[in-house]
């Protein structure tokens, strides 16, 4: 049984993310890390609801807005987010009475001073479990709002994904952001045989199974802590999807090379890389700010790798000492992050058209810095966590256009399976719903030896 405490808890979260604009995932793994002491029921509860709310937000607010005399939007934030947490429960959450969901909505409201309030709370939600069966959702003849409203994404999102990969590719999409996402980890190919590191999850009760495309990587879950992991602990194992796994294949390091990652916190790539290179070879993984470096130097430190620094770089400003220098420049750029939204749900509210075009220039002031850094001859992985032509593919273009480069085929790099007509040219847009990995982008390309 959950207690008045816990959903005191979710609404923290919520305000937070909500109301003050903190970030979704930091917030709520902060607050788990805060109240490790609460039973793992409580805990779970607390994550499921909080992430569940974020999740289908603009589904909880369509269904409240059809009962309720005044809008979402012009709620008081502790009302509306008392409100949607209480509809989440109530339309998701079958082990939830909906009934207790009521009164605990209502207790909390009086609890946070709206004592004035709770006839309405206790009405809007009374009211749609009542009628829940009732609600006239939008349909699909209105294409764009039965979409959104169905999976809760942002109308503009759903229009611009629309346009570029057609309504079937883009529900897929959305379908797959509201799946949840399994915690993928790379197991070190150096230092410990692999059937070691699975002995040692699976002694401590974690569930393992392969994950797609790639033989050393591998999705757990039954697991309280990840940091009460030996694996963990020890640097065996690294929390990283397999988009970004892809990285370090494309890259291909060899032997003695010099590498040069600009802009790596938390260092999962730069780590790869360095797993990849063996005792000869140098990673140099940059960051902007002092803590980005302090996390990136903290995984180093645990993954026990001595071919790789932490070094505090804006990578918008050019650095005239790397210049002609690396073999390998890995540009995985700020971006949107629209393909980690079935992670950080948050941010799809939070994304504007604006932000968009702000993006897409720091990322072109990235490019025209790094296009110097690579020697002849040698590589630059650009890669972004999202989906979409502006921050991926047009940037590609526009790279290929003003800087001596030319894209190379990631075939030989890459998995079979992820083979397509694009790999063959050089650079590859992977799909939730289309393939079993977050939205990533992920291009090869080879400065000519002639410049």
């Amino acid at each position: 049984m959950t207690t008045n405490n816990t959903r005191e808890i979710i609404l923290d979260v919520l305000l937070a993310v909500n109301r003050d604009g903190q970030k979704s995932h930091v917030v709520i793994r902060n607050t788990l890390d805060k109240y490790q002491y609460l039973p793992r029921q409580d805990r779970a509860f607390i994550r499921r609801v909080c992430e569940g709310t974020i999740e289908q937000m603009i589904f909880i607010d369509y269904i409240i807005d059809s009962y309720s005399s005044i809008k979402v939007q012009k709620m008081k934030p502790v009302i509306r987010d008392i409100l949607r947490s209480a509809v989440y429960q109530i339309v998701f959450m079958d082990s939830v009475p909906a009934s207790a969901a009521c009164n605990e909505a209502v207790k909390l409201a009086q609890r946070k001073g709206f004592y004035n309030l709770k006839s309405f709370v206790n009405g809007v939600l009374r009211s749609i479990v009542r009628e829940l069966e009732q609600v006239e959702y939008p349909s699909r003849n209105n294409l764009m709002e039965f979409l959104s409203v169905t999976y809760s994404m942002p109308r503009w999102l759903v229009k611009r994904w629309t346009d570029e990969f057609g309504s079937i590719v883009t529900e897929l999409m959305l379908k797959e952001f509201l799946k949840e996402r399994p915690t993928t980890v790379r197991l070190t190919t150096s230092g410990v045989e692999k059937k070691e590191i699975l002995k040692s999850l699976k002694r401590q009760g974690v569930k393992v199974r392969h994950a797609p495309y790639l033989c050393y990587a591998y999705e757990i879950s039954e697991f309280n802590f990840i940091q009460a992991l030996e694996a963990y602990r020890n640097g065996w194992i690294y929390i990283q999807d397999v988009s970004s796994m892809l990285v370090a294949e494309a890259a291909a390091p060899k032997q003695g090379d010099f590498v040069v990652d600009l802009c790596a916190a938390p260092g999962g790539k730069s780590l790869h890389v360095a797993d990849k290179l063996g005792r000869y070879g140098m990673v140099e993984a940059r960051d902007l700010t002092e803590a980005k470096v302090a996390l990136i130097q903290e995984n180093i430190q645990r993954m026990d790798l001595i071919n790789v620094r932490a070094v505090q770089a804006d990578a918008t400003i050019y650095d005239g000492g790397l210049e002609g220098r690396a073999d390998i420049v890995l540009a995985d750029v700020p971006c949107s992050g629209m393909g980690v939204i079935g992670r950080k749900a948050d941010i799809k509210y939070k994304l504007t058209s604006m932000q968009l075009e702000e993006l897409v220039l720091l990322q072109r002031r990235i490019l025209h810095n790094a296009a110097s850094y690579v020697k002849p001859g040698g590589t630059l992985i650009y890669s972004t966590c999202t989906i979409g032509k502006k921050e991926n593919l047009e940037n590609i273009q526009w790279f290929i256009e003003n800087y001596p480069y030319e894209l190379d085929s990631l075939d030989p790099y890459i998995p079979d399976a992820l083979h397509s007509l694009t790999t063959r040219e050089g650079y590859l847009q992977l799909l939730p719903g289309i393939h079993r990995t977050d939205g990533f982008f992920l291009a090869r390309l080879k400065r000519r030896n002639d410049v």
